[in-house]
C-alpha cells in the first residue's frame, strides 16, 4: 500500500527495491516483537497450550503449558509487511499469498482440534492431504493457466544448467510434491525449541537473494538463474518472511515461550515450495532444504522398515527425536541443525555457478 501511494504521489522513495526489502523486514520483525508478550499472555489466559506426544521424549513433558499456534504472529506480520511493501499488482505476491492463507488455515483448524481434544493427532491425516491437494492442484492449474503463450518453462538444474520442460502432467505433479511435501517437512521439523524456524530464514534468505537478480535478463545470463520478469517483487516478500521469523524465534529460542503450531509450519514450509516454484529453482529447494529433506526421509525410513522388519531404524522420528533419546541436549541438536542448514544454504548459492 506504501508502495503505490509512494508510485501515486510519484516520491519514488519506496520505488527502490532494496529500501522496501530492509523495510518490509523491520517491519514484520517489529510487530512480531510487540505484539508477541500479549499474544502469549492472552492464549496463556485461555489455555491455547501445546499438546505434547504420550510416546514423546519425556523431557518434554514440561513444555505442556507452553502457548502454541504462534503461527499466526507469523502469518499477521507477513500479510501486514506484504500490503504496505509489495506491489500489489504483482501477480507472484498473490500466488504466494493464496497458499500462505490456504495452508495457514488448514494449520489453524488441525491446531484448534489438538486443543480441543487434548490430543496430538489433530485433522485426520486423509482429510488433512485432501485439502492441501485442492489447494495445491488449484493454484497450479492457475499457473499454468497463465503461461498458455509459452509453449515449456525452463527448471534450473544446480550445478549443471537449465532444462527446458512442457507444461505438462511432469510439471504439474513436480509442483504437487513441493508444495505438500515442503509444508509437511517444514511441520515435521518443527518439534524442538527454534529448530525449524531458522532453516527457513535461510532458505528465504536464498530465494531472495534469487529473486533479487532473476529480474536482470543480463544477470540471468552469467548465473545458474531463470530470467523471470518482476520477480524481483518477491524478495520483498521474503523479506517479510525473514523478519517475521526473527522476530518469532525471539519467542521461539529456548525455552520456548510460544511454539509455532501446525498453522505456522504449513503456512512456511507451502510459502517456501510456491516461491521455488514460481522461481524455478524446486531441485535447489531440496538442497537448501536439506534440513527438511532428513528428517522427512527418517520418517518414511521408520515407517517402511518397521512394516518389513517390524523393528525400529532410529530410536525415534522424526530424526531430531532419535538424538534427544540418546541423551544429546535440545539446545545442542538445534544449533547444529542450524549449522548444516546455513552450509547447505551456502552449497545451495554456490550451485547458481558462473558460465
Amino acid at each position: 500500500m506504501i508502495f503505490l501511494i509512494d508510485q501515486w504521489l510519484n516520491c519514488k522513495i519506496f520505488n527502490i527495491l532494496s529500501f522496501r526489502i530492509i523495510f518490509s523486514l523491520l517491519t514484520s520483525f517489529f510487530i512480531n516483537l510487540f505484539i508477541g508478550p500479549y499474544v502469549i499472555s492472552y492464549f496463556k489466559k485461555i489455555q491455547n497450550f501445546q499438546t505434547i506426544r504420550q510416546d514423546g521424549p519425556i523431557r518434554h513433558m514440561y513444555k505442556k503449558n507452553t502457548p502454541t499456534m504462534g503461527g499466526l504472529l507469523i502469518l499477521v506480520s507477513i500479510c501486514i509487511s506484504i500490503f504496505l511493501y509489495c506491489d500489489l499488482y504483482n501477480i507472484y505476491i498473490w500466488y504466494v499469498c493464496f497458499i500462505l492463507l490456504g495452508y495457514g488455515l488448514i494449520g489453524f483448524l488441525d491446531d484448534l482440534k489438538k486443543i480441543k481434544y487434548n490430543n496430538s493427532r489433530g485433522l485426520n491425516i486423509l482429510w488433512k492431504f485432501f485439502w492441501l491437494s485442492i489447494i495445491s492442484i488449484f493454484i497450479i492449474y492457475i499457473i499454468c493457466s497463465n503461461n498458455t503463450k509459452n509453449i515449456s518453462i525452463e527448471l534450473v538444474i544446480p550445478f549443471y544448467d537449465k532444462v527446458f520442460i512442457k507444461i505438462n502432467y511432469f510439471y504439474i505433479f513436480l509442483s504437487y510434491l513441493v508444495l505438500v511435501g515442503t509444508s509437511n517437512s517444514v511441520n515435521l521439523t518443527d518439534g524442538l525449541d527454534g529448530l525449524a524456524i531458522m532453516p527457513v530464514i535461510f532458505i528465504s534468505f536464498g530465494f531472495g537473494l534469487i529473486a533479487f537478480l532473476s529480474s536482470d535478463i543480463t544477470i540471468c545470463n552469467y548465473i545458474n538463474i531463470s530470467y523471470i520478469e518482476k520477480s524481483n517483487e518477491l524478495s520483498v516478500l521474503c523479506s517479510a518472511i525473514i523478519g517475521s521469523s526473527l522476530g518469532f524465534l525471539w519467542f521461539n529460542i529456548y525455552p520456548a515461550k510460544i511454539f509455532m503450531g501446525d498453522v505456522g509450519s504449513l503456512s512456511l514450509g507451502g510459502s517456501l515450495g510456491m516461491i521455488s516454484i514460481l522461481l524455478n529453482q524446486q531441485l535447489l529447494l531440496i538442497i537448501m532444504g536439506g534440513i527438511f529433506v532428513f528428517e522427512t526421509v527418517s520418517v518414511i525410513l521408520q515407517i517402511i522398515y518397521f512394516k518389513i522388519k517390524k523393528k525400529r531404524i532410529f530410536k525415534m522420528a522424526p530424526i531430531h527425536h532419535h538424538y534427544e533419546i540418546k541423551g544429546i541436549s535440545e539446545n545442542l541438536i538445534t544449533i547444529r541443525f542450524w549449522i548444516i542448514s546455513f552450509i547447505l544454504l551456502l552449497i545451495g548459492i554456490i550451485s547458481l555457478r558462473m558460465y
